[in-house]
Formats: C-alpha cells, structure tokens, sequence
C-alpha cells in the first residue's frame, strides 16, 4: 500500500543495510532531534557528512544507502543548535512540510533510534549489547540472549451502518477532529478479533463482517497499523470515557474534522466511502 512511512514510499532512494555494511565512510546523514528530521536547507535534501553538523547524543550508525550514498543516523540532542543552513521538519506534523520519501525516511530513522535507545543493555541480565551480524539484531554477549527490533501491531477499523460511519475522538486531538476506533493486539488474539474487542470496549457496538483494506507502518514509535472496514450489527453507543470524550455515527455527506491524509485512517474512510 503506498502511504507515507510504508518501504514502497522512499521511491527506490533508499536501501536499508545492517550498520555492519558500513564502508568506513558516510557521505549523508539522517539527523533527527526531537522528532523532527534536519535537512541542509539550501538543498531541500539530507545533510552531507562534512563536518558542519554537532555529534550526536550516541556514536553514529550507518543504515544503509540514500540515492546510493552511504548513508548514517545521528540523533541530536534537543538542546543543541543544529546551526545555520539546516532546518527541522517534524514528522508527524498536521500538514507535513517533506515530501513523501523523505517523510518515510524521517520516519525510519525515528524507528531505528528507538531500537537502538531501547536495546542497549539485555532485557534478561543488563548487560551491554552488540549487534548480530548482517542484521539488526542485538545479542547479549554475557547471556547469549537475543532481540531483534520489535513492531507492535494495532488494528483500525472503519465501522459503517447504511449511509453512517462511526467515529471517535480523544481530548489530545485537535478541536474537532474525530477518527476511528483503533488498538493494540492483546496475547492470544487475531487481528479479527482484536476489531471485535477494541469496538466493543471503545464503543459498545458490536460489529461482524470484518474484511482487511491494507496496513501502514507507524513510526510513532514503532507500531504496525492494520486497517479493516466492518458492519454494525448494533447501533446504541456506550463510550468508554477512560479512552475517548465522544464516539457519534455520521452521515457520509457531513463528516466532521479527519485525520490527515498521511495516516490510513484518512485513506480508510477516503478510499471506502468513495466506493
């Protein structure tokens, strides 16, 4: 599926590589601070490796080629001044000021900073960690103990009944703006089952019907968002205030505020309710 964050995005201008694939040299840079990527300004492009750019909070690492060029994350500290000609691009702005590959390739980065922010150190003894060779993965050289980088899945769905869709709203959202009903896969569960639960619990609609659309990587920090279209069975709405402040069916001609078109919520109810 061809949405922002997702492989097919970057357009053929980056190949990930293990950072073992390093050549000795990097001849770009993906730089993040704060959740925003830093572009050399004058070119609209990623930062050339030439000395103008502060160190990193960590040693940087390569992560493969851009445009075919050696190519090195380096994540900034937030109180550091990236210095003139650079400017910061938030990934996950309301109206994105990057293109799409390199808002995909921000994004990419933001994951892998996580993993490695996250996986230093074993989760079964504490001790450092190295990579395993050729891959992404971290062993534990005083355990053996191995853990590869993790991509949480999370189901969201778009419910209709007749000519309405139900939507739901959170009170960090901007004003107005509502989306669908969404969640994390607990143990145990499909991907299926996990639309039941999360529209049950959330809503108190219960739903059958349930047919897969397509999925989106969600670098945020790490989640896989699988998207599904169902059809309510029941109507009555019973909202769980612990998550969301409102849920409401709308009619297909008055929609209210929606999430931008970067996420698959957006292409779910643009791409369905066209049909």
């Amino acid at each position: 599926m061809h949405l922002p964050f997702n492989r097919s995005a970057l357009k053929s201008r980056f190949c990930l590589q293990s950072p073992d694939a390093d050549p000795g040299r990097a001849e770009c840079l993906l730089v993040l601070q704060r959740g925003a990527l830093v572009l050399d300004e004058a070119r609209g492009d990623l930062p050339a490796a030439d000395g103008r750019l502060p160190a990193g909070v960590a040693p940087d690492v390569h992560v493969g080629l851009w445009d075919g060029r050696p190519c090195r994350l380096r994540v900034l500290s937030g109180k550091t001044d990236p210095g003139n000609g650079f400017s910061c691009h938030r990934i996950n702005a309301v109206e994105p000021t990057l293109g799409l590959d390199l808002l995909s390739l921000g994004g990419l980065g933001q994951q892998m900073a996580h993993w490695l922010k996250t996986s230093r150190c074993c989760s079964q003894c504490g001790a450092a960690t190295v990579f395993v060779p050729g891959s992404w993965g971290r062993r534990c050289p005083a355990c053996d103990a191995e853990r590869y980088p993790a991509v949480a899945p999370c189901a969201i769905v778009l419910v209709r009944r007749g000519n309405r869709v139900l939507l739901t709203r959170k009170s960090n959202w901007p004003a107005g703006r509502y989306s669908l009903v969404a969640g994390f896969v607990d143990p145990g569960e499909c991907l299926e089952e996990t639309v039941v639960r999360e529209v049950r619990e959330e809503t108190g609609v219960e739903v059958d019907g349930i047919r897969y659309i397509g999925s989106q990587s969600w670098p945020f920090p790490s989640q896989l968002m699988v998207g599904f279209v169902a059809k309510a069975l029941t109507e009555d709405i019973r909202v769980d205030t612990s998550e969301l402040v409102d849920a409401r069916w709308f009619r297909v001609d008055d929609l209210p505020d929606l999430p931008p078109k970067r996420s698959i919520a957006r292409y779910l109810l643009d791409h369905c309710l066209e049909k």
